[in-house]
């Protein structure tokens, strides 16, 4: 209660400002960056970083998921879609003065997904698999054409082109740092890697020679600030001049706040809390549904999140074209649960322990959605101890494979459903660095993603997606929470932003006032 009377305070009080210096934007960030190697990132603040120094062959439009030209001004799709044909830009230039060529676009794909590569042991690449284990070779035909060809169609294939693992680097650079690569990173992008301290901050500085426009702002601060009023106080007082993720307590607040402008759209994210799928009790889906119907997500959406989520029913965004309009979001009945518990042997609850990142990309109010759960839960006898830490330490964390409970987010950049289920939960994806943290295994949910991901019929491969969601209603990997609303809040001197439902943070567009 101390925190928000001294938050409210800062709100209706006049308070000195901070001036920020004229061609500088001071960025708060939910937690700090992992890594800026695109290829080795898994969350989405060392995404919203890296995205500015290392761009993609192809991009979402501003505003929308369409696919435009990026690095690749044109390409082609031969009519078997086996082969990606791409043309690049002539004269791009990486932020070392070395040229952006096929070769180093093979370079870039081919160091994540052959063993013998030379960059190959520099980095652990967990989206390789998913990304480009369809891809049987990278081809440059001449210094500004390269083809991919894959091993069978994929529909999704020009949206997994323009994810972050698909960023195409300087091999030059690659070298010469090595394991350092993740802390030094060079692309073509809007702006240049200048310094990290870690736990206090990121500067990038601006490409002057950026071959899409010229960029307005000098450089770009992110700051790590975990703490919500924290963050929201520096804006307040002039520390920060953009942030993303308000706290939901203080959106009504700042929507009437005329020193500020806040900004509000629904993305492709889902918040989840898994479960290991290979330890008892979680190994028997009575209980996985038992826990579904113990957690009331509509309260969680009211009182913890007010209004910034939407209840979930399965991993697929509500309203999207793999939507399975008819299925009903698990009600809140304790009771069923307590049946459903006591059918599958634990009449008298059981006892497990659930890991929650303090902050983190896309996790909204992780530990106030976590403690709600907990009492939830306790109603029905699970007595669940939180086992909170930092987000960059839980990720790691999670790659122990030793969880039993967990909360976590995804945002999946596009509609597309291939690119939020076959990631979470095909079982091809569970492996060590994987994003299959819950373990799923379903055959038949197996074989659906992977025959509709290789169609292009998108009436078809819809239909697919939505038996594949019916059957995770039945055997639930985790327990459905909400698809977030995305917020973001800016000082007035912020001119030209706009969110974007991949959820990446496109401070290039920004000029200051």
């Amino acid at each position: 209660m101390r925190l928000i009377a001294a938050l409210l305070f800062v709100l209706l009080v006049p308070t000195v400002v901070v001036a920020q210096p004229a061609g500088t934007l001071v960025v708060g960030l939910v937690a700090e960056p992992v890594a800026l190697d695109p290829a080795q990132v898994t969350d989405l603040n060392s995404n919203r970083v890296g995205r500015r120094v290392a761009e993609t062959l192809v991009a979402f439009a501003e505003g929308s998921t369409q696919i435009v030209p990026g690095l690749a001004e044109s390409w082609t799709i031969s009519r078997d879609g086996l082969q990606y044909t791409f043309k690049l830009r002539k004269g791009v230039k990486f932020h070392d003065g070395t040229p952006l060529d096929a070769e180093a676009v093979k370079f870039s794909i081919e160091r994540q997904i052959v063993p013998d590569h030379p960059a190959s042991k520099l980095g652990k690449y967990p989206f390789a698999s998913y990304f480009f284990g369809n891809v049987k070779a990278v081809e440059p035909l001449d210094e500004l054409t390269v083809r991919f060809i894959l091993k069978e169609p994929r529909a999704s294939f020009l949206d997994v082109m323009a994810a972050a693992a698909a960023s195409i680097v300087s091999p030059t650079a690659v070298k010469k740092f090595g394991l350092d690569y993740g802390a030094n990173p060079v692309g073509t992008g809007p702006f240049r890697f200048a310094s990290w301290e870690r736990g206090q901050r990121v500067v990038l500085e601006k490409n002057p020679a950026y071959w899409k426009f010229p960029v307005k702002v000098d450089r770009v601060v992110y700051r790590p600030i975990v703490e919500d009023q924290a963050r929201l106080t520096e804006l307040l007082t002039g520390g920060l001049d953009l942030i993303v993720g308000v706290p939901p307590d203080f959106v009504a607040q700042l929507e009437s706040n005329a020193k500020l402008a806040l900004l509000k759209q629904v993305g492709a994210h889902v918040w989840y809390l898994g479960f290991n799928n290979e330890k008892k009790p979680f190994t028997d889906k009575r209980v996985r549904q038992a826990l579904n119907y113990a957690v009331d997500k509509d309260a969680i959406v009211r009182d913890v999140l007010k209004g910034t989520g939407a209840p979930s029913k399965g991993p697929v965004l509500p309203g999207t074209w793999g939507d399975e309009a008819r299925l009903k979001a698990f009600p809140y009945d304790p009771e069923r649960a307590k049946k459903l518990l006591a059918e599958a042997g634990y009449p008298g609850g059981f006892s497990t322990t659930l890991w929650v990142p303090e902050s983190g990309s896309g996790m909204q109010s992780p530990v106030a959605m976590s403690t709600v759960i907990q009492s939830n839960l306790k109603a029905v006898g699970v007595n669940v101890a939180l086992q909170t830490m930092e987000w960059g330490a839980f990720l790691a964390k999670l790659r122990t494979k030793e969880q039993e409970m967990f909360a976590l987010s995804w945002m999946a950049g596009a509609e597309d459903p291939d690119l939020v289920m076959y990631p979470l939960l095909h079982s091809s994806q569970w492996t060590p660095n994987g994003p299959n943290r819950a373990m799923y295994r379903n055959a038949r949910f197996d074989e659906l993603l992977s025959q509709a991901r290789a169609i292009t019929d998108q009436a078809k491969r819809a239909e697919m997606y939505r038996e594949a969601q019916r059957i995770l209603h039945d055997d639930p990997p985790w327990i459905f929470i909400d698809h977030e609303v995305q917020t973001a809040a800016h000082a007035k001197r912020v001119q030209g932003f706009r969110l974007h439902p991949s959820f990446d943070l496109r401070v290039e567009t920004i000029s200051l006032k």
